[in-house]
């Protein structure tokens, strides 16, 4: 075999790799067409929202009610991916967004849509969230064949995320040009048979451990103290809370950037998003490609202050080729962050604790975003969007900064661990 062949195919083999196993790759297939969906629902939502009212603060708000039960809920979700049989509560998570997106499209096609029905529908997909988020990081470690592939399945599931991103957005930006919002929420609301086929298709071996069978609000506290404990978790979580406070809200914006900024329409917005997505995607291929968890504590660290830069230069953008050159960089840096902590919290996690800490996880990254969105939102109004992404560029890189001064602590409390999960 020519030996740049040989070279592209060993490459790709490292990427897809736990597409091997038979479930993960029906996962993979069915998610990957629903999320697209999902995207182009969130972009409508978005864009409808601020046709409706003109408000960046309405931006902020929509946003935060649909995100705030993942902060208060999250930790009920990772007890109930701990205690009760995953895919039966993904199949329920799946129909009850189904019918949410339906009622979306009929209230927008008929034309009777109002800026209070989207607050009051948008905390529907928080409540979903807050369950969904524990549920389906803890399904995947149970149907990757092995274990030398979580990496590889936890970017692979990054990568199926960003490249909905990436489609769903750009698709959602034409549709709303060419057809209105209402026809991005019916197709969103096809997209869920997709998911939930594969869901069914599957062919699942009783869990060899046993289920968790203690009360609500015990194991809550039990995983907290868990949490907080062990140096590495607390510190990886406080500071994922952190950056998605300060900065992780910056795409609520991009509806007023682009058109009170930019100047420009929903076809506009469609290429702002897709071009974060594209960066995204791109971290998510980066990260297929290692074989080990080893050194991620510096890719967080590298991560995060690209996102802070990458936000600085996009509050001063001349022009649109630099805002998309800057939310390209941004959305790297974000999902860089974001995998990278994820992948870091599945490695070092116990495993009958791991719905638990992922819903701590939910809590400090998604969780904390609709606070995030009411102060961007509201800063936004106050100085203007150009001063809140500015100002959002700087705590970002003060928080990395901070990490960075405790990284050495967080390192050598991790190699024990390592070292007892053979990795080093």
């Amino acid at each position: 075999m020519d030996p740049l062949a040989e070279t592209l195919s060993n490459t790709l083999y490292r990427m897809g790799r736990a597409l091997g196993g038979r479930n993960y790759r029906l996962f993979f297939t069915g998610q990957a067409i629903s999320l697209v969906g999902i995207w182009m629902q969130q972009i409508a939502v978005s864009w409808l929202v601020y046709r409706l009212s003109g408000s960046p603060f309405m931006l902020g708000f929509v946003a935060f009610t649909g995100q705030l039960p993942v902060f208060f809920l999250s930790s009920v979700g990772g007890v109930i991916a701990d205690r009760w049989e995953k895919r039966r509560v993904l199949l329920t998570i799946q129909t009850i967004s189904m019918i949410h997106a339906f009622v979306l499209a009929i209230l927008t096609l008929t034309g009777v849509i109002k800026i209070w029905h989207l607050v009051v529908l948008s905390i529907v997909p928080g409540f979903l969230q807050a369950v969904d988020i524990p549920t389906r990081q803890a399904f995947v470690i149970e149907i990757v064949e092995r274990r030398e592939d979580l990496v590889n399945a936890i970017a692979l599931n990054s990568f199926m995320f960003n490249s909905a991103r990436l489609i769903g957005p750009s698709l959602g930006g034409v549709l709303i040009d060419k057809t209105g919002e209402g026809i991005c929420f019916l197709i969103n609301g096809l997209g869920f048979f997709a998911a939930m086929s594969s869901l069914l298709r599957m062919r699942l071996a009783k869990s060899r451990r046993e289920r968790l069978h203690i009360p609500l609000f015990q194991g809550i506290s039990e995983g907290l103290r868990y949490a907080f404990h062990f140096l590495p978790i607390r510190y990886l979580v406080i500071f994922a809370a952190f950056t998605h406070f300060t900065a992780g809200a910056f795409p609520v914006l991009m509806p007023a950037f682009t058109k009170d900024v930019l100047h420009g329409g929903p076809r506009t917005l469609g290429l702002i998003m897709a071009a974060s997505a594209l960066g995204a995607t791109i971290s998510s291929l980066y990260l297929a490609m290692r074989s080990s968890v080893v050194g991620l504590g510096k890719v967080i660290i590298f991560s995060t202050s690209l996102f802070g830069v990458a936000l600085l230069v996009l509050s001063i953008s001349p022009s649109l080729f630099v805002a998309l050159l800057s939310v390209f960089f941004a959305g790297l840096g974000m999902m860089l962050h974001l995998t990278s902590t994820n992948t870091l919290l599945q490695t070092i996690v116990e495993e009958d604790k791991r719905g638990r800490i992922m819903s701590l996880f939910a809590m400090s990254s998604l969780g904390v975003l609709p606070f995030g969105s009411l102060f961007a939102g509201s800063l936004g109004s106050a100085i203007g969007i150009r001063g809140t992404i500015f100002v959002q560029g700087i705590l970002c890189l003060c928080g990395s900064a901070a990490f960075l001064s405790r990284h050495k602590e967080i390192r050598r409390a991790i190699k024990p661990v390592y070292e007892r999960l053979g990795i080093i």
